[in-house]
């Protein structure tokens, strides 16, 4: 679905993006991760033609992006991180003219107006919508089309934990479908939660890709966490998991049943990436 190989940009004369290869299937969900000023929204612009002025070669539907026609647009769905709609419109009123901008059909905006939880506010103005509500209408704008490719940029940022989950739902609903999906996102817990693969993006190019398990089962070893009532105080202990019989303490705990907890503490993407490039995700 999409080939980059030998991708280089400059917003100067320093290359800003330099000699990035990578590929994305159709249907996979394949997410840039990495802190702020690291490249990911330019890789986005430049996939998604806002940067044609790139070296290398860039292709997506098979065709190279610097020659890319109308069509190209009609088949993509982009959600920028700044909701831009038209605030004097209602919700329903700017998905109807996004819409029509397109030759295809659009989507039902009833059923997507009700998967975003907008249903009642449908008919109010852009303008009197909290924050949130302006990102998931956005989010419903990169749909309207039914697109085969979705770029998403920070798509549940500033949203509660029930919105985001609605959002998280309805892309992976999309991959369901088929629907290839690139998420741009420093929020670990998206990318491990909803990548197939997340490319860690530092200083313009990839310092690791793979699947969010294999990155994290590279590191080695968990541990395991436990705890035990000692003179009416709850004491904790910690081995590594592959250690765990040489815990004479652990043990003797089992043998005699005085373990109050116990679980596994694995390492999630935001320690993998310290680890790989010490740098945080933030």
């Amino acid at each position: 679905m999409i080939r980059i190989e030998n991708l280089i940009f400059s917003y100067t004369k320093k290359p800003f993006i330099e000699r990035m290869s990578f590929s994305v299937e159709r249907g996979e969900i394949f997410g840039f991760l990495g802190p702020s000023g690291a490249g990911k929204s330019t890789l986005q612009k430049i996939l998604t033609g806002q940067l044609p002025g790139y070296g290398g070669s860039v292709k997506v539907f098979s065709g190279e992006l610097r020659s890319h026609g109308r069509d190209f647009y009609e088949r993509i769905g982009i959600d920028f991180e700044f909701p831009t709609l038209y605030e004097k419109l209602t919700a329903r009123q700017n998905l109807k003219f996004f819409g029509s901008l397109y030759s295809s059909p659009m989507r039902d905006i009833d059923k997507l107006l009700a998967a975003v939880e907008l249903s009642q506010d449908a008919d109010k103005k852009v303008s009197d919508y909290s924050k949130g509500m302006k990102s998931r209408l956005s989010f419903l704008r990169a749909l309207i089309n039914d697109p085969e490719i979705l770029f998403l940029d920070e798509p549940t940022s500033g949203l509660d934990p029930a919105n985001a989950r609605l959002m998280k739902n309805i892309i992976l609903e999309e991959k369901a479908k088929g629907k290839t999906v690139i998420l741009t996102t420093h929020n670990m817990q998206d990318a491990q939660e909803l990548c197939d693969r997340v490319a860690f993006i530092v200083n313009g190019g990839i310092a690791a890709l793979d699947t969010p398990h294999n990155l994290i089962m590279r590191r080695g070893a968990s541990s395991v966490r436990y705890s035990w009532l000692e003179d009416g105080k709850e004491c904790t202990g910690e081995c590594a998991l592959d250690k765990t019989t040489d815990d004479t303490r652990l043990q003797k705990l089992v043998s005699e049943g005085k373990l109050l907890t116990i679980h596994s503490a694995e390492p999630n993407l935001g320690d993998i990436f310290m680890e790989v490039t010490g740098r945080a995700l933030q």
